[in-house]
């Protein structure tokens, strides 16, 4: 943690320079003492430790000072730093003025110039008030620290990314801390833009993008080669596992996440079945460990960015990004995994981020403490969710579509939520709208057999009915089947004969799309097992392919 500061405050240079270097003698080893040589240059300099997270402990200013009086300062200065203690330099005429301040600022302590010697008059009574500070201060933190309101969409999609990138920051409501509000309109001049997102040297973004945001805090987000062996796009267990295998075995390997590694899996509260894990671990610890296995042996991750097109030459593959660059290789994989598909319903749309969320939105989940969520969906995501929330809220009710849950969920899951006093799963249920005003308050459910509706108050909702897959990318360019998932291997062959397009004599391997070169593994895949030990088995069996067909090239 960085020093306290100490600021002292004086328009006369050598009364300034005095008080700081008896200052420095006694506290120095402790503190960090600045200095400012009118009250507007003070307040820009506490505006910026507030900024950063520093610790403020004492102000030291003097009464007469031009353009901003002590008094006004320490008014508005309190604002940034209202527990700091207040010390008031005053000349005698000015003792009535100092005693009306107790009151008016809570002022601590005024002094009489001259203080000297400061052994006798200053130290003492410094040593007291920076005693009492230290007894009560709460040391701000020193982190990222994320300001805007719970009901804001932008701000929910800044802590998502934060939180499943792993990055640590604090969560500062403006709703109900009128110091971060303070802090935003500093920021912002008055604009209201959310989120703003501060950074521990007195920096901030305002309403950043993702991009902005992953550059900012250091995350790669530019290729560091034109050229690689293996190109991955989607940083799911898929795309993670054949990073891992393809740099552990020499391949020149890039992997392209547009928002954040693990996928689907990686918000998943706690995955109970992974081999190897008989306690389970969550999909953030499981990212965790294979982002950085990934990187030890030499792949690179590209976040925050997002591939626009996949072009397909003779011999390379050409990948351009959102941003720019462009990237080519020789081999592709696709492991883009699938989005969440949305509920149709009038108001969903209007609440999303505001009390609508899709998956288990894990940063959201402890400011719904003690209140009544629902979860809609009935397979196993949605029973993690529940399970998940159901240590948080007071009430997790389940909307199921199907008349049980056991067809569609993991008997472990089945028994954990029977057990589980604060969950209740209702059956044959379905979200018919959501009404509030700036925020969720209500849903309205319809009970599919009867047709009969009723509201429910609901503080949130959290929404797993499904995905639809993420190929839009390579529409027109490899074959996929009806719903949009990627056809590979022998999928491929149809009617007694390989898809019309595929242009070589050999087979296509069996998780090579109707584009050769082109792999698909993983959710993304036709035909897979919507599993995450099955899409960390296709990543890895995908490179040994990969080296198959470089040999070919």
């Amino acid at each position: 943690m960085s020093k306290p500061v100490l600021l002292v405050v004086d328009d006369e240079l050598q009364v300034l320079n005095a008080v700081e270097r008896d200052l420095r003698a006694r506290f120095g080893d402790e503190y960090r003492i600045t200095k400012a040589s009118s009250g507007q240059e003070a307040l820009i300099a506490v505006q910026q430790y507030q900024r950063r997270g520093t610790p403020l402990a004492l102000f030291l200013v003097d009464q007469r000072m031009p353009g901003m009086a002590g008094i006004e300062f320490l008014a508005e200065a309190r604002k940034y730093y209202p527990d700091a203690r207040k010390v008031l330099l005053t000349a005698y005429a000015d003792t009535q003025a100092a005693i009306q301040s107790i009151n008016q600022i809570g002022l601590d302590y005024y002094l009489m110039k001259p203080w000297e010697p400061p052994e006798n008059n200053l130290y003492p009574v410094l040593e007291d008030l920076l005693s009492d500070w230290k007894a009560h201060a709460v040391f701000p933190y020193e982190g990222i620290r994320v300001a805007g309101t719970l009901w804001s969409s932008t701000s929910h999609a800044v802590k998502d990314f934060l939180s499943r990138n792993l990055i640590p920051y604090q969560w500062l409501d403006i709703e109900a801390n009128p110091k971060a509000l303070l802090m935003v309109e500093e920021a912002a001049g008055g604009d209201h833009r959310l989120p703003v997102v501060f950074f521990p040297d007195g920096s901030f973004l305002i309403q950043p993008t993702i991009k902005e945001l992953a550059e900012r805090i250091g995350m790669q987000t530019l290729p560091s080669q034109q050229f690689y062996d293996l190109a991955i796009i989607g940083a799911g267990p898929a795309g993670l596992a054949a990073a891992v295998y393809a740099a552990s075995e020499g391949l020149r390997t890039i992997m392209i996440e547009r928002q954040a590694a693990g996928g689907q899996a990686g918000t998943s509260a706690r995955i109970e079945n992974y081999l190897g894990f008989p306690n389970g671990l969550s999909g953030a610890d499981l990212t965790r460990r294979a982002v950085a296995q990934a990187r030890r042996f030499g792949a690179e991750i590209i976040t925050g960015d997002e591939v626009t097109a996949l072009k397909v030459g003779d011999t390379y593959r050409s990948i351009e990004l959102a941003g720019g660059a462009e990237i080519n290789c020789y081999a592709v994989l696709i492991s883009t995994g699938v989005d969440v598909r949305r509920l149709e319903a009038p108001g969903i749309e209007k609440y999303t981020g505001a009390g609508v969320y899709y998956g288990a939105a894990i940063t959201e989940a402890a400011y719904y403490r003690d209140r009544d969520v629902f979860v809609v969906g009935g397979a196993n995501s949605a029973g993690q969710g529940a399970v998940f929330l159901s240590r948080y809220a007071r009430s997790v009710t389940m909307l199921v579509r199907g008349s049980a849950i056991e067809p569609s969920m993991s008997q472990y899951l089945v028994d954990q939520l029977r057990a589980i006093e604060n969950v209740k799963i209702f059956l044959n249920c379905e979200v018919s709208a959501a009404e509030g005003n700036e925020k969720l308050e209500i849903i309205r459910v319809r009970n599919i057999s009867t047709g009969s509706e009723e509201n429910y108050p609901a503080a949130a909702i959290f929404i797993f009915i499904g995905a639809v897959p993420r190929t839009e990318l390579v529409a027109g360019l490899v074959e996929r089947d009806p719903a949009g998932y990627i056809l590979t291997g022998t999928d491929l062959f149809r009617g007694g004969a390989w898809v019309k397009g595929w242009p070589l004599k050999r087979e296509p391997f069996l998780l090579e799309t109707s584009c050769p070169g082109i792999f698909a593994a993983g959710d993304v895949r036709s035909g897979s097992i919507k599993r995450v030990a099955s899409a960390v088995g296709e990543g890895a069996v995908t490179v040994a392919f990969v080296h198959q067909y470089l040999k070919t090239v």
